[in-house]
């Protein structure tokens, strides 16, 4: 059997599992909604979460309470002031624990029905084995070529990957989920006719899809001198471009822009705007300055709204219902709302 077929097996086996009275109970709304089917795949799936920042708290409740199997909490980090603000899961009292575990205990009593357990290593110390593991791979808090890396071991192995970040009032995610089967709901209208008269009803369709996508790196690696991709440069969000400038940033600085480093940082990110734009040959006006005043901490209120779409993701992704996005989310206070774009196919 092929890693496809062993991938659609696997889902086959965990939509066979039972769900309890109990479970049932809990979950009767969302059962309501999305179907018992959609449940018991969520009830089967292992979700690793790496990166319990403010966003990551987010991602983790949202999961915890949509009833995944397991949710494993991996980071390395201690926490900091400033993550007892963002991390609602880390009390105020754990300043230099380690994060994860100290996020653990909460996280749990939001659902006792799931396995929440905490792991301190550091992400890159961790094998290919470790990931496969899991059928959701969620990173955060991680350098460019780590992401890249896990994505590579996330593909190969049919493993469903996510990543995303917050920096102050900016956000984004990312979904690559290779080769993607869904059920989606598609509503039409007809006309029958009801003793003698002609009427217009409306009927619902579940109609089976597929939705194909690529790796961080072939959506980072464009050629925007290219036939296809000048054309569609205009269209492109500047948010895309500014998650780049950040990565750079982090891979040559080791952290994210910091409150305290703030000119000097600020400074920085417009350097390494100018040289990354002339290096993808994209005009330098393509993002305005306003970008390097905004992308300091983590805000609550950006760390709710993207760690929302992101664990809807997921959702989405686990219980099979749904088109996905495909393959970036961006937020921006600049622009005031979300943007979803495809780019590298």
């Amino acid at each position: 059997m092929n890693s496809s077929g062993k991938a659609t097996a696997k889902m086959k086996d965990k939509k066979s599992e039972n769900i309890t009275e109990d479970e049932a109970a809990l979950y009767d709304r969302q059962i309501r909604l999305w179907g018992v089917d959609a449940q018991k795949r969520l009830r089967a799936a292992r979700v690793l979460l790496a990166g319990v920042c403010g966003l990551g708290a987010e991602v983790a409740k949202n999961l915890v309470l949509s009833g995944v199997k397991s949710l494993t909490l991996l980071d390395h980090r201690s926490v900091t002031e400033t993550d007892t603000r963002a991390n609602f899961l880390a009390p105020c009292d754990s300043i230099g624990k380690n994060i994860a575990e100290a996020s653990q205990e909460r996280a749990q009593i939001l659902n006792p029905m799931v396995e929440v357990t905490a792991d301190s290593s550091n992400i890159a110390d961790k094998t290919s084995d470790f990931f496969t593991q899991f059928d959701v791979v969620c990173v955060m808090r991680c350098r460019q070529q780590e992401l890249i890396r896990i994505n590579e071991i996330c593909h190969q192995n049919k493993t469903l990957f996510f990543a995303g970040d917050v920096f102050g009032m900016f956000g984004y995610m990312f979904a690559d989920l290779q080769e993607h089967q869904y059920i989606e709901e598609v509503k039409e209208k007809k006309q029958i006719e009801d003793n003698g008269k002609k009427q217009i009803v409306e009927d619902t369709k579940f109609v089976k899809r597929t939705e194909h996508f690529v790796p961080l790196s072939q959506a980072l690696d464009i050629d925007w001198t290219s036939k296809k991709y000048a054309s569609q440069l205009r269209r492109t969000s500047p948010a895309y471009f500014i998650m780049q400038i950040i990565m750079e940033f982090i891979s040559l600085h080791g952290r994210t822009p910091g409150p305290s480093h703030r000119e000097e940082d600020k400074i920085e990110l417009l350097t390494i705007k100018n040289a990354l734009l002339e290096k993808l040959n994209v005009p330098s006006d393509k993002v305005g300055n306003q970008f390097a005043g905004i992308v300091f901490g983590q805000l609550s209120p950006v760390c709710a709204i993207v760690g929302g779409v992101l664990a809807q993701e997921i959702i989405k992704a686990v219980s099979q219902k749904d088109l996905p996005h495909n393959n970036f989310f961006f937020f921006s206070t600049l622009d005031g709302a979300g943007v979803v774009e495809c780019i590298g196919h």
